[in-house]
């Protein structure tokens, strides 16, 4: 497979044993991933107060990124927003920045800043292999492109929690245990995964919430000098974003939230929820399989050919296949990241049944590949900080889904009900917020954006990261909210080959103007 594909969305994660959800990446403008948890609460202080006002009158000096046509920047924030002091000292946190000044013709229209979701998801990485030279040449001319690593992320102080042979562990635990000894082998490695977190990256921990990330975002558009935000955020991006609207009403300007997120939901129900897109999204791949003339997973109804994968998966749980790594054979776990890996985006169905022939045929080079690109892995055997900032973020974001396992047994039939594929997989994943050292700052509550401008709330009807009706409600709680349908598979819409959404958004960051509300392509 094209795993380079996959850069230029960061899906939502589910963070857990082996196993992300929300959101990989996708061919589109961005994505989401971790514990589908995602919500905050509104700070008391108010950002533009005299303790702040040395963040907000700094000025960003460019430099050249080594990246042709890119420069990269540091900006300073705040680490803890309670007790700001001031920037450069003990008390302030480097966020990364990157932009590609606007090409032109045409008059300049400030800065547009994009995020690729996650949480994780490195902005200037995006910025700089997608976003920056891949989104319509019309949008380039005439604005600033302009991302950056969220705190915590990458090039902004990065959570570090498992060193890499750890982390090829770590996503090799069984996520579908058997029994109370494969449960609790499932639990120790949630508690180190947590436990490493707190060792290697105690001081940013308790301060990369989507909040925190959303008053940076302030300050960033007032370093670039703009009045007012205008922002493409993509899956987890669309919880950023709409975050940013809502502490910051009057300063929104041009607002695209694509795979929308929906704020209000605790993370028990997201998590469910998203169990439920990743089953419609296999269900799609299912039928469009068994019109192919070599379907590995055989003819007949979506129902039989789901069966035949979950009887796939068994077999690995009891014997994994060789997949050219003698330290990491195909099991259970990584087959299931490689076949959720692929389903984000619908021009991946071909590698994946590729890569599922192999696997059933002994070789799962192709599907442990997939899951290497889910996790970011290198081929020296390094993760990218993606997971580990997944989950700090979601687990600030949200309290726990389940308190422990015995919760989770009493969920596993909605799970399954909801996915006889991956709910129990992704029931399980959803316990690894209960471990953390950190607790969670925000909850889950509806983002009204009370007096902002027009924001366009992009939905997929069959997106396997953000349910389509996730947007329906973001869009419903916005008090400007206005819905723009796909009606299509794959996660998030903007840049995926429909002209009429790429029209629709096209023309509302160029000309102000928001597609009706309902508007459906």
């Amino acid at each position: 497979m094209d795993t380079s594909r996959l850069l230029r969305t960061t899906g939502t994660v589910i963070a857990a044993a082996g196993l992300l959800l929300a959101g990989c990446t996708s061919e589109g403008s961005g994505g989401t991933r971790a514990s589908a948890s995602s919500s905050g609460n509104t700070p008391k202080s108010t950002p533009g107060t005299a303790a702040l006002r040395p963040y907000y009158g700094q000025k960003l000096s460019w430099r050249d990124c080594g990246v042709p046509g890119f420069q990269c920047s540091t900006m300073k924030a705040p680490l803890d927003y309670a007790n700001p002091g001031t920037p450069g000292s003990a008390q302030s946190i480097d966020i990364a920045v990157a932009r590609r000044v606007a090409t032109g013709p045409g008059k300049r229209l400030g800065s547009l800043v994009v995020n690729p979701g996650g949480p994780g998801g490195s902005g200037i990485g995006y910025l700089q292999a997608y976003a920056g030279i891949g989104y319509p040449a019309a949008v380039r001319a005439r604005y600033d492109m302009v991302s950056f690593d969220p705190r915590g992320v990458e090039r902004s102080s990065p959570v570090e929690c498992l060193s890499g042979p750890e982390m090829d562990r770590f996503t090799q635990v069984d996520q579908t245990p058997d029994d109370k000894a494969e449960q609790a082998l499932l639990v120790a490695a949630f508690k180190k995964f947590a436990t490493g977190c707190k060792t290697r990256s105690q001081r940013v921990l308790p301060h990369v919430s989507t909040v925190d990330a959303a008053r940076d975002m302030d300050i960033l558009r007032a370093a670039l000098g703009d009045e007012k935000l205008s922002y493409v955020g993509a899956s987890y991006g669309t919880f950023l974003g709409a975050t940013y609207a809502d502490l910051f009403p009057g300063r929104v300007g041009r607002l695209v939230l694509d795979g929308a997120m929906d704020p209000s939901r605790p993370a028990l129900e997201l998590n469910r929820d998203q169990t439920a897109g990743f089953e419609t999204a296999f269900r799609s791949f299912a039928k469009d399989c068994a019109k192919q003339p070599e379907c590995p997973l055989g003819s007949g109804d979506p129902d039989a050919v789901a069966q035949r994968l979950n009887e796939f998966f068994r077999k690995l749980d009891a014997q994994p296949v060789p997949s050219g790594d003698p330290a990491r054979p195909l099991g259970e776990s990584l087959a299931t990241t490689g076949v959720i890996a692929a389903l984000y985006d619908e021009s991946a169905w071909p590698q994946l049944r590729e890569a599922l022939t192999s696997a059933m045929n002994g070789d799962g080079a192709g599907l442990l590949a997939l899951a290497d690109s889910y996790y970011e892995r290198e081929a020296d055997g390094t993760y990218a900080n993606l997971m580990f900032a997944n989950a700090a973020v979601n687990c600030l974001d949200q309290p726990p889904a389940f308190s422990g396992p015995e919760a989770v047994q009493a969920a596993l039939p909605s799970f399954e009900k909801a996915s006889p594929v991956f709910g129990a997989g992704l029931a399980w994943a959803s316990l690894n917020c209960t471990y953390w050292p950190v607790k969670a700052t925000g909850s889950a509550r509806a983002l009204e954006a009370k007096g902002a401008a027009p924001i366009v709330v992009v939905g997929t009807t069959r997106d396997p990261a953000t349910p389509y009706k996730w947007a329906q409600s973001l869009a419903g709680q916005l008090d400007s909210g206005t819905l723009l349908t796909y009606d299509g598979d794959g996660h998030t819409a903007y840049g995926r080959g429909s002209d009429c959404i790429d029209t629709a958004i096209n023309t509302y960051l160029l000309e102000g103007k928001a597609p009706k509300d309902g508007t459906k392509c």
